[in-house]
């Protein structure tokens, strides 16, 4: 539900918030106020597209709100993908910037606070709102939406629920049956390829890479490790004046010593094992220098394999264990193209059990869409006569949607989606003896508008939006037709918000809430208000609109008539 509209700054509105609630709202005012420019702000917050010449001339930018209240009844998969709950609140804002701006008509968008884009609005807002204005808004002009008004008169949205997840079983059949085709097909070379993969890690091991770097680090450092290594066994044991020689001569001095003082004897035992360690560790050195050998060919050799084993970590991944991995899966892969031919006949076999469910499923929704075709165009038809379309004639054409062509999925050549296999749209016939028309090229736009509320009485109970907007509903009517059409608004206003903008008080009767759109001159500039009319201020507006410019108390009581006959 629409709670509140905050337009600023847009075509002849300079501030404008509406506060709004269930039931039937209707605006009435003078031809010219402004009435239709709330629509026009409402379409626009609704993701139609930015115009320049929207924003008030002297303003930097038009800006329009629209705040709604999220009931259960029409929380879809879109606002509830959003994380809102029933009772919660979405506010949508959008923004046009003025011509003499740097960017003029650039738009932006948010929803609850955060940027949207136009097509996001537009998806968001559908059953969400649905406007009846100009011919490109309404949504009965659209073939495409015909086919859901059909399901929700029968009652088969369970039938279509069936039908889609049938589409979405049999596509994703097709699609792994492509898949295994393609790999039959391209079997061979995906063989020799993994074959040549794994022959060129057949010899990995986890720990080679950092094996080979180790010993090119020491084949790359023969002369400087030769030389540490001597040098220190040179100056533990083998120099002049050796640590091993000094060690010696200090513990044959303390033992000397220790016959005056026990206590030296241990340190001299100390001394002795220490100079053990270092005799041990410098044999270790001199076999160490005498096993360094200066190999290039091996020193090559071992480059050679690391320039190899980089090549392979960066194909596969960045690791040797990934490569290792690797292997794992070519391994496995290779193994399940041996069985490719069996995937193939699995995959045609599990298609061809899906198709035949859909097929099933998608003929049962057909069979029952055609059933109720034609009670919704009797229907149909009994509301337009209601509505000052007696003669008007419609029928509910439901045929296939199509041959299937190449990609898409085939049922006896009928194309299968995952609406079914049939497509819907309204024809009509407005004069007797006339053949039906699709109802876009023969109606006008207050037929159009009338022909939408004679849908909504019908569909109102099951129909998904939330909020209904009728603007032109009484165009070409008055008389005893208006006030049927103020009594269907009324009616459908039992499930749904209703916005009505009207000039005939036999409409405006029926309302629950009623504001008066006015439009004013101030200092050369022309402004549109929009107040609330209370029970008194009501009356009146009803007898202007019934009376003219002069309200006599005639059209007072006139209107009184009207106020008491609604209720």
């Amino acid at each position: 539900m629409l709670t509140c509209l905050s337009v600023r700054s847009f075509a002849i509105i300079d501030r404008v918030e509406v506060t709004l609630g269930p039931g039937l709202t209707v605006f009435t005012g003078e031809t010219g106020a402004g009435k239709s420019i709330l629509v026009s702000a409402l379409h626009l917050v609704l993701g139609a597209r930015a115009r320049p010449d929207l924003v008030r001339a002297g303003a930097d930018q038009a800006e329009v709100e629209a705040l709604f209240s999220v009931d259960a009844q029409h929380l879809d998969g879109r606002l509830a993908g959003m994380g809102l709950e029933s009772g919660d609140e979405l506010l949508i804002r959008r923004t046009v910037q003025a011509p003499g701006c740097d960017q003029p008509g650039r738009s932006r968008a948010y929803v609850n606070g955060r940027l949207a884009t136009a097509t996001q609005l537009a998806t968001l807002a559908t059953g969400l709102v649905d406007i009846c204005s100009q011919h490109e808004h309404h949504t009965l002009v659209d073939p495409a939406t015909h086919l859901g008004h059909l399901d929700a008169f029968g009652d088969l949205v369970a039938d279509r629920l069936l039908v889609s997840d049938a589409y979405a079983a049999a596509s994703a059949a097709a699609r792994d049956l492509a898949s295994a085709r393609e790999a039959l097909r391209d079997r061979g070379d995906r063989q020799d390829l993994l074959r040549f993969q794994l022959g060129e890690v057949e010899r990995l091991d986890p720990d080679e890479d950092e094996t080979l770097r180790a010993e090119v680090q020491r084949l790359s450092h023969v002369e400087r490790l030769s030389q540490a290594a001597g040098g220190g066994e040179h100056l533990l044991y083998s120099g002049d004046g050796a640590v091993c020689s000094t060690l010696d001569r200090v513990s044959q001095d303390l033992r000397q010593a220790s016959r005056y003082d026990p206590a030296l004897a241990e340190l001299a035992d100390r001394l002795d094992i220490a100079r053990t360690d270092l005799e041990e560790a410098a044999r270790d050195l001199r076999s160490y220098a005498r096993s360094l050998d200066a190999d290039p060919a091996r020193l090559q050799q071992a480059e050679d394999r690391l320039h190899v084993l980089r090549g392979l970590t960066r194909r596969f991944g960045g690791t040797v264990q990934s490569v290792l991995d690797h292997a794992v899966a070519a391994r496995a892969e290779l193994a399940t193209l041996d069985q490719v031919e069996q995937r193939v006949d699995q995959c045609e076999h599990a298609l061809a059990v899906a198709l035949s469910k859909a097929r099933d499923t998608a003929g049962r929704l057909s069979a029952r869409r055609q059933q109720h075709a034609a009670a919704l165009g009797h229907a149909f038809s009994e509301q337009l006569a209601g509505l000052g379309m007696g003669d008007a004639r419609v029928l509910v054409d439901v045929a296939p949607v199509g041959d299937a062509r190449p990609g898409d999925l085939d049922l006896d050549g009928a194309r299968l989606t995952a609406s079914g296999v049939d497509r819907v749209e309204f024809l009509i016939a407005p004069n007797p003896g006339e053949p039906p028309k699709p109802l876009r090229r023969v109606a006008s736009g207050g037929e159009l508008s009338r022909a939408l509320l004679a849908l909504k009485c019908v569909i109102g109970g099951v129909d998904p939006d939330g909020l209904y907007v009728f603007d032109e509903v009484d165009a070409g009517v008055g008389g005893a037709v208006a006030e049927v059409i103020g009594q269907k608004l009324r009616a459908i206003s039992r499930d749904h918000q209703v916005l009505c903008i009207t000039h005939l008080p036999q409409i405006a009767a029926y309302a629950d809430r009623h504001y008066r759109v006015e439009k004013t001159v101030r200092q050369g500039r022309t402004h549109s208000r929009i107040l609330g009319l209370d029970d008194a201020q009501r009356r009146e507006e009803l007898a202007r609109m019934l009376g003219g410019i002069q309200v006599t108390d005639a059209s007072r009581q006139a209107a009184d008539a009207l106020l008491e006959a609604a209720r």
